[in-house]
């Protein structure tokens, strides 16, 4: 997630990255720094659909209600990193994973588990 001047064309410069989202992930991982989100979202940015959702979501949205009532920041913000959800063990940001074995890789797997089984019996 990033904060961008709206005059910015959409894949083009930012002002600052404000997290990080990932739905492959299981669960979804989402890594925000609510303290940035604040205070851009104090100084009037606004989120776009996405972002708002993502940010309803992590329960982040509802933090900013509360500290646009009054509600001290530290406070919001240690709650914030009590509720993070780690990250599933099974699941890794490395490049590649959670992608299925190709047809062909597959063939060789079982050519070679059928040779280490030995001839077949009729």
């Amino acid at each position: 997630m990033v904060v961008a001047d709206e005059e910015s064309p959409r894949d083009g410069r930012f002002l600052e990255i404000v997290g990080h989202y990932n739905p492959r992930t299981v669960p979804a991982s989402i890594d925000l720094e609510e303290a940035r989100i604040f205070y851009w979202l104090g100084q009037g940015a606004q989120p776009s659909e996405s972002a708002r959702r993502v940010l309803t979501s992590s329960g982040s949205w509802a933090r900013w209600e509360r500290r646009k009532s009054g509600e001290s920041l530290e406070s919001l913000l240690a709650e914030a990193k009590a509720s993070a959800v780690p990250a599933d063990p099974r699941t890794s940001t490395s490049a590649g994973s959670g992608s299925r074995p190709s047809k062909k890789s597959r063939a060789r797997a079982e050519a070679q588990a059928a040779s280490e089984a030995g001839p077949a019996e009729n």
